[in-house]
């Protein structure tokens, strides 16, 4: 008798520790997920990272709650992403700077791409220059001749050194001989507030990121650094328009991530979801009409685009620090 009680006592904890299991499995996420921006409010990192998570959450089954993060070479979300508890409730976001400056400058301890899982990529957009409406250079050519006639005088808004835009700028100082005064700031809305100000008189980023100022006139775009007309500022010329040579064709991107280790299942969730949201009407919709190219790359295709960018970049960089540059 006493055999037969253990038995069914055995056998109804096993049914038990099941069903507990499968219930954690179907209620996740059981509380709201933190997502790292790692940019400054009002940016364009974060008004894309906000609007996916919107539409994310209107089917009722997910919160977000976002914190910006930005700075130290967009490594700082990621990072702390990294060091969080891979359970599926902490994910961010990853761009260019994340990617290339952070890893490269080694400005985090411990900072690997290795230590985080991508997601899928939702965006990929073409750096742009644009200046400030009163600036006496209204096309690319007036820019660089102005430059010529002015070193050291032109102040640029970059996002830091060994960034993507800096590489752009450096170039462009050595195609065309030219000396820019580069001023360095962490992400894409400080960059807005210092062309409001005055306090730079160009800056360089996607035109998407600097929508508000093209769409009021405060900010005039004279070039972006793609080979393909964009749709929502058909004005602008590309690089291929003006003859630049291919290394010019630059461009950010944005991918979602969490940390290394997040089971599988999680993982798979949060890819469809994302996955839905990318690919709706209303986030391609809205993204185009910003100038911002939605793209959907799964996250296994995630990890090859970014090993190739980085030896691609990082050799590009040596060259640079070879030459004294860096």
């Amino acid at each position: 008798m006493k055999r037969r009680t253990v038995a069914a006592i055995h056998a109804l904890g096993m049914v038990a520790a099941l069903a507990s299991g499968c219930a954690k499995k179907n209620t996740y996420p059981s509380k709201d997920i933190q997502f790292y921006v790692n940019a400054d409010a009002g940016g364009g990192t974060d008004s894309i990272c906000r609007k996916i998570t919107q539409i994310v959450e209107k089917d009722g089954k997910v919160k977000f709650y976002l914190v910006n993060k930005p700075g130290v070479a967009d490594s700082v979300g990621p990072s702390l992403c990294m060091d969080a508890q891979p359970d599926g409730y902490t994910m961010c976001n990853v761009n260019y700077g994340s990617v290339i400056s952070a890893v490269y400058n080694k400005v985090v301890d411990n900072y690997s791409m290795d230590r985080l899982t991508p997601i899928g990529m939702i965006s990929q957009e073409s750096d742009a220059i644009v200046v400030d409406k009163d600036a006496p250079y209204k096309t690319f050519q007036e820019f660089i001749d102005y430059a010529k006639a002015h070193p050291g005088e032109v102040r640029v808004g970059d996002q830091g050194i060994g960034s993507r835009v800096f590489l752009i700028l450096t170039m462009l100082e050595q195609d065309y001989g030219v000396k820019f005064n580069k001023i360095s700031y962490s992400s894409s809305a400080p960059q807005r507030e210092a062309l409001l100000s005055g306090e730079v008189d160009v800056i360089l980023s996607s035109l998407g990121d600097f929508n508000s100022l093209l769409e009021s006139g405060e900010g005039i775009g004279i070039v972006e650094f793609s080979s393909v007309k964009n749709e929502a500022y058909p004005d602008v010329p590309t690089a291929v328009d003006l003859g630049l040579p291919d290394k010019y064709q630059s461009s950010s991107f944005i991918f979602l991530a969490v940390p290394a280790k997040t089971p599988d299942d999680i993982v798979n969730y949060l890819k469809d979801t994302f996955k839905k949201a990318a690919e709706s009407e209303e986030y391609i919709s809205w993204i185009t009409s910003i100038g911002v190219t939605p793209r959907w790359v799964p996250g296994d295709e995630v990890v090859t685009f970014v090993k190739n960018l980085q030896e691609k970049d990082f050799k590009a960089l040596d060259e640079l620090k070879a030459q004294g540059l860096l």
